[in-house]
């Protein structure tokens, strides 16, 4: 094992591998090189890509030689599809986002933006008033997800970037839960 993928196993298993397994999934380096760490992972798909702007945060900050990070499925080698098809599903969820959902949550002072798509995993991020909220996770997996999920039949999943630490104004913040 390069010197790269050591170190990314060792940020890895002190601070990300407990949660994956304790979801019933598992997460191994692939590879590692210019910058680059390739995750495999296995069991669950919502053990792991729930948690990827986690592991990619923990990742860059253990290794700051690390510029990417990407996570794929056994013997895939990818995540996904070609890059047009990815294109094409985060352009759909986009349209939905931005016709049904953003204008739902603008009372709640709350933005929704598709960051992208691949191998069916479209990555939103929450802005605003939803950057934070302790109930962020109830409006994606009762709202947003349910919502794509029957209008984009190539959707796998749903996968959440933000960094709600960083929310200065969440609508409900972790006190009022």
């Amino acid at each position: 094992m390069t010197n790269l993928a050591a170190q990314v196993t060792d940020a890895l298993e002190r601070s990300v591998v407990p949660s994956v397994i304790a979801r019933g999934g598992a997460v191994r380096v692939a590879a590692a090189g210019n910058g680059v760490v390739t995750l495999e992972v296995t069991g669950s798909p919502g053990a792991v890509f729930p948690l990827a702007s986690r592991i990619e945060a923990v990742i860059r900050a253990a290794v700051p030689g690390i510029t990417a990070v990407r996570l794929v499925t056994p013997g895939t080698g990818s995540a996904g599809p070609p890059p047009a098809a990815a294109g094409d599903l985060a352009e759909a969820a986009r349209a939905i986002i931005d016709a049904e959902v953003n204008p739902a949550i603008a009372a709640y002072r709350g933005h929704v933006t598709v960051t992208g798509a691949t191998g069916g995993w479209i990555r939103i991020r929450l802005d605003g008033g939803c950057q934070g909220c302790s109930l962020a996770e109830v409006t994606i997996r009762q709202g947003i997800e349910p919502l794509l999920r029957s209008r984009l039949p190539a959707m796998t999943g749903l996968i959440d970037v933000t960094d709600h630490e960083a929310g200065t104004e969440p609508f409900y913040s972790p006190e009022k839960r």
